[in-house]
């Protein structure tokens, strides 16, 4: 059974695993039946679908002799309108308003004009006064030009694209002549939910993640859901347990009430009327039992914790009165009968147990040996079993609360997985987990399709599985390897203090790749096919097909025409056409025949359908509505197998297959190396939002994530991954954005000279030019001007606000001050001498009466060393103006000029430092301590300075130090 053919026209079918802690009923891999079709049994002539006419009363064929011209007619015309709606395409392109996208194209040559001619009269007109300060400014302005332009150019196409979900149930779902019971032909998807830490991330909220998973609006037997727990904690374990025991309850309620969002902690609270446009008399009953029932669960959820120390304590206490009546016993025997018996241990361990009694393979509470975060066995449960292929009902009875007599009551898969973990093998964080969920799925579910999500990113659109999987089986979605979604997050105050929304980000720059080759990966909330991940190219290049041949274009005799063609043929270049080998596939991805054989199937599996009018290799229609096989025992310890810590010793996995090691943005890593070989990504915007997900909206919090992304850039300019050595199919314009993802940490260094040029012109007297000329304030309008119309522009065409941008220009220089540039020292250090550093976190809980308050973390002051720059700055630009203002009042011969540009220079400076400001005064202006501290250090720093200027002479506007 298992990576052997059948006799038959059929695709090799892969067992999946269970855990010896659960039952196992049916398989989720698909049976293929392959028709003969032209794309598997080619014939001279054109390729063409036959038609077969029916009689719709009888249901016989070929009666077009008895029946009289207006059937045929009818019949004729019924079969053109299905052709059309199963050709008709899944995704289109909404156009932006040509007149803004020209207007936004002549505005961007305008600024870089007018940059190029500011730059070349600022180098021409050197300020002979203050020549240190003339040629720092100069440097940092040409640098913020250059970086401008990386940031700006891949903008120039935007694009919008929209998706038809009907038009896909029509060709997926709808019956025809090859499914004619109209079962579901869409591919398997497999959704990888990732966590670590069930203290820094609450099982609850991973919990409802699970949930909105399981209630999509998709096909339910097409559907396989993973839970990666790389710290092996029995508290996110027991908290899957009962989330999978809620789902029984809790998807069918959504699906007979179409409920929306299907995350049942955000759709209980909503501020909306709950009862609109619900007409089922039964709804508001139901609703009451399921919220109380959602209750119970928390309640049960968050008691996990105690209940298991409890738990263990007790086990614990019988297992250490068991190791002292051993002791006793081999004391009694060594002093009778001198018995030299190795001595029992007199303390048992601290375990941690499960509910039956045994130990917890994972990690326990009180960390031992094989039992660390570090150290601990694999494990692998399925909490809900494969569901089967026919709908199953539910039933009505008169002591049953919820009425599901015609609701589907079937649940998708839903598995545990805590990867092996050892000491002396690197595991490389969420990487390593994600790849560890690929090949387990592989063995499991070998979806075609892969969706990532983070635990605390939900499905708030129970139809965007839909959306998704219409750009990868579209007509040209054998080229697509990933589609990617917005992210969008709940919990962050109005005003967006810190720009946690990103819109910037995700709006525009995402929405501008679409229109080149595509948006980068971000992370989580992307559908990936699965092909694409094990590092495939995509099929546009030169293609090894023969009758005969085989897996990789290998010639492989003595094969049925129609097994062969069910298989896939690997796309590779001409110029490799000679170097391939078969046997370089274990070494790949390792020593499991299973996980080979699966790959074929996978990418069989993510075919587009085959057409009359395409002349793309595709699947046949109907080829994916046949049975599943149930799970085998006999996959679980291959299952297991494929994720333990030493499988990925000498293959590629991380370097070449899956998401790719070596960076704390692993995502960004992982998409580049897709576009590198070819493929084509596209941008999913859906309405409602597809996911939503929480973001830190503390100060503090917020800079250590804008640390952890920077960082991660570093660490691509430093490395091969840097798109000044990708392949020549890799875009322009695609390369010259991942070019600035590993430039743009860099720019915090002329950021950070920049804001301290303010308080030394004002200090010195001097500006960065000699005098406010015409020309100079000419040039500095239509600079400004330009900006603000692109702006404008951008915000008009993304859909963004005014303030989203302006809120993302201001933590632009906030970041460039602290985050950014601790992120270039720590790249830096690390490529040249391997030292890392690291900054903690001093944790402080809110007060009392902030405890109603759903933004009371935004108050929540926790000191970092990232905040001593743009502290600093903002003192100086402060102090600078004041002292400026002061000696120009006072002396008897004033520069106003100098005051004037100085002091608005650095109220720029200050304008977009003013979050940060307030973000350190907490609520209430109840600031904290230690700015105080900080405050009164760079105040004597100032008072020393004085003193020693004090001798000084203002002669001209100009300070001289004596």
């Amino acid at each position: 059974m298992f990576g052997g053919s059948s006799s038959g026209p059929r695709i090799s079918t892969v067992s999946a695993s269970s855990s010896d802690f659960g039952s196992c009923t049916e398989f989720t891999n698909y049976v293929v039946t392959v028709p003969p079709t032209p794309d598997n049994n080619p014939e001279p002539g054109p390729a063409q679908i036959p038609i077969v006419k029916q009689d719709i009363g009888s249901g016989s064929p070929n009666k077009d002799q008895e029946s009289d011209d207006e059937t045929d007619l009818r019949i004729s015309e019924e079969h053109d309108t299905l052709l059309n709606k199963i050709s008709h395409p899944l995704t289109r392109i909404v156009k932006i308003s040509p007149i803004i996208i020209a207007i936004y194209r002549i505005l961007i040559v305008v600024r870089v004009l007018s940059l190029g001619l500011f730059l070349l009269w600022r180098v021409r007109n050197p300020n002979k006064k203050a020549i240190w300060l003339w040629f720092l400014s100069v440097i940092c302005e040409i640098w913020f030009a250059f970086s401008w332009l990386l940031d700006q150019i891949p903008k120039l196409f935007p694009v919008n694209h929209a998706t038809d979900i009907e038009a896909l149930k029509v060709k997926f779902e709808s019956p025809n002549e090859n499914n004619p019971t109209g079962k579901s032909d869409l591919p398997g998807i497999d959704v990888f939910v990732s966590t670590a830490d069930a203290e820094k991330e609450p099982p609850l909220v991973t919990a409802n993640t699970i949930l909105s998973i399981l209630s999509v609006d998709y096909p339910i037997e097409k559907l396989s859901c993973y839970i990666s727990d790389d710290g092996g904690s029995l508290l996110t374990f027991e908290a899957m347990a009962e989330a999978a025991s809620f789902a029984k309850i809790w998807v069918p309620f959504c699906r007979k009430h179409k409920i929306e969002p299907r995350n049942p902690e955000s759709y209980f609270g909503l501020k909306r009327d709950p009862y609109k446009d619900k007409v089922r008399h039964d709804f508001v009953r139901e609703r009451r039992y399921v919220k109380r029932g959602y209750e119970e669960f928390k309640v049960r959820v968050n008691a996990l914790s105690n209940s298991i120390r409890r738990r263990s304590d007790a086990f614990n206490s019988k297992e250490e009165i068991k190791a002292l009546e051993k002791w006793k016993n081999w004391k009694v025997k060594v002093e009778e009968d001198q018995d030299k018996e190795p001595r029992p241990p007199l303390v048992a361990p601290k375990a941690t147990w499960m509910s039956d009694g045994t130990y917890w393979p994972g990690t326990w509470a009180v960390p031992c040996l094989h039992h660390s975060r570090g150290d601990h066995a694999s494990v692998i449960q399925v909490l809900l079993d494969p569901p089967e292929n026919e709908m199953v009902k539910g039933t009505c009875g008169n002591e049953s609360a919820l009425d599901f007599e015609e609701v589907d009551m079937r649940l998708p898969m839903l598995v545990y997985v805590s990867r092996e973990k050892r000491p002396g093998y690197e595991h490389n964080k969420k990487a390593g987990a994600m790849n560890a969920l690929v090949r387990a799925s592989a063995i499991m579910s070998n979806g075609p399709f892969i969706l990532n999500l983070d635990c605390d990113h939900y499905v708030y659109n129970s139809r965007a599985f839909r959306d998704g999987i219409c750009f990868m089986m579209d007509s040209n979605g054998d080229r697509v390897c990933y589609v990617q979604f917005p992210q969008r997050f709940e919990g962050i105050d109005k005003s967006d203090r810190y720009a946690n929304k990103n819109t910037v980000f995700f709006d525009i720059n995402l929405r501008a790749l679409d229109g080149i080759q595509g948006p980068m990966y971000v992370g989580t909330g992307c559908l990936f096919r699965r092909t694409a991940l094990y590092g495939f190219g995509p099929p546009d290049y030169f293609m090894v097909e023969e009758k005969s041949s085989g897996c990789c274009g290998l010639r492989n005799k003595n094969r049925n025409p129609a097994t062969v063609a069910s298989e896939p043929v690997y796309y590779i270049d001409v110029e490799d056409e000679d170097q391939v080998d078969i046997s370089l596939i274990p070494k790949q991805f390792g020593s499991s025949s299973m996980l080979v054989n699966s790959v074929k199937v996978a990418e069989f599996q993510g075919r587009p359908l085959t057409t009359a009018h395409s002349s793309r290799r595709g699947r046949p229609p109907g080829s994916l509505t046949g049975s599943r096989e149930p799970l085998d025992y006999a996959t679980v310890n291959e299952a297991v197998n494929v994720i333990s810590c030493w499988y990925e010793d000498k293959t590629e996995w991380g370097v070449n297959v899956g998401w790719i090691y070596g960076s704390v943005t692993e995502d960004v890593v992982t998409g580049f190396r897709m576009h590198e070989k070819g493929w084509r990504s596209f941008y999913c915007v859906t309405e409602p939002d597809a996911f939503r997900g929480s973001a830190p909206i503390n100060l503090t919090d917020r800079l250590h994530q804008v640390l952890r992304w920077a960082t991660g850039s570093v660490e691509i300019f430093f490395s091969r991954n840097n798109a000044i050595f990708a392949g020549r199919k890799l875009k322009l314009l695609q390369r010259i954005a991942y070019l600035n993802v590993g430039i743009y940490p860099f720019t915090s260094i002329f950021i950070l000279t920049y804001c301290f040029l303010p308080p030394l012109s004002l200090f010195s007297g001097h500006f960065v030019v000699q005098t406010l000329t015409g020309s100079f304030l000419l040039y500095l309008l239509i600079i400004t001007l330009s900006l603000c119309g692109l702006a404008i522009l951008e915000v008009k065409w993304s859909g963004i606000t005014l303030e989203e941008w302006w809120r993302n220009e201001q933590f632009w220089l906030i970041g460039g001050t602290s985050a950014h540039i601790v992120a270039v020292l720590q790249g830096i250090l690390k490529v040249i001498a391997g030292i890392e550093i690291s900054f903690t976190l001093t944790s402080k809980s809110s007060t009392g009466d902030d405890e109603d308050d759903d933004f009371a973390d935004l108050y929540l002051f926790k000191w970092t060393a990232l905040m001593i720059p743009p502290l600093t700055i903002i003192i100086l630009n402060i102090v600078a103006i004041l002292f400026a203002v002061c000696r120009t009042v006072f002396t008897d011969n004033p520069q106003w000029s100098n005051l004037l540009g100085g002091t608005f220079f650095a109220g720029w400076v200050l304008l977009h430092m003013y979050p940060f400001a307030k973000g350190l005064m907490g609520r209430r202006g109840r600031t904290p301590t230690v700015v105080y501290v900080w405050s009164g250090l760079i105040a004597i720093c100032f008072s020393l300075l004085y003193v020693t200027i004090k001798n000084s002479e203002i002669d001209g506007g100009s300070f001289v130090l004596t």
